[in-house]
């Protein structure tokens, strides 16, 4: 896990031009995706290429491992369930999805700019004509240590996609079948939280939430 100074930026969303100022609390993100070899060990799934990141996970099991993780590392778990409801404590400790200002303020890591360095040497997109997601690590990271957060697979956060239409969540970040100019900091998208894609993941998170949202 790096650690997430608190701090300000403008977040944006490449559908708009609109951009606006959000203040993010410190917290806690991880140095990767999680990886297939992650999920099998916490879920006891099989791991056909363990340094990979974890993909067909829909965002209801994101949470869910998100718990499971927490009791791994004996925390207490953040979520808690009835049916397809999910509720967060969010003083909680434990392992969570990050929110999308805490993803976007960690993924731009002081740049201004729609990524933090050439998009050929920081991320896997389609224009490396890739069959799927490859192992983690394999690019430059941001100044806050953190690779593959753009491309190679998109990532699920915590928000509504939109609060007006449904329960779409969101994933950030553009993933490996994505061409080089979709994978930016403002890319944004939702789907079922029960949907599963071959280039989404997720990327864990920790730290009580103080900030009223």
């Amino acid at each position: 896990m790096a650690q997430i100074p608190a701090g300000r930026v403008l977040r944006g969303d490449q559908r708009g031009a609109e951009r606006r100022e959000i203040e993010v609390d410190a917290f806690e993100i991880a140095v990767y995706p999680v990886t297939e070899e992650q999920m099998a060990e916490i879920l006891g799934v099989p791991a056909h290429n363990p340094r990979r990141p974890a993909v067909q996970v829909s965002w209801l099991r994101a949470v869910r491992f998100c718990n499971a993780l927490s009791e791994w590392e004996g925390l207490d778990p953040v979520y808690s369930y009835d049916g397809e409801i999910v509720d967060w404590d969010t003083e909680s400790e434990g392992i969570r999805l990050p929110t999308e200002d805490e993803w976007e303020y960690a993924c731009r890591a002081g740049s201004t700019g729609s990524t933090y360095g050439p998009i050929a040497e920081i991320a896997w997109t389609a224009g490396d004509g890739l069959p799927g997601p490859v192992e983690v690590g394999g690019r430059l990271p941001n100044l806050h240590g953190l690779f593959d957060i753009l491309g190679n697979v998109s990532e699920w956060c915590w928000d509504l996609f939109d609060p007006d239409t449904g329960d779409t969540r969101v994933f950030r970040g553009g993933g490996w079948s994505d061409a080089r100019a979709v994978v930016r900091a403002t890319a944004r998208r939702g789907a079922s939280p029960r949907a599963v894609f071959d280039d989404v993941g997720l990327r864990v998170a920790r730290g009580p939430l103080t900030r009223a949202r």
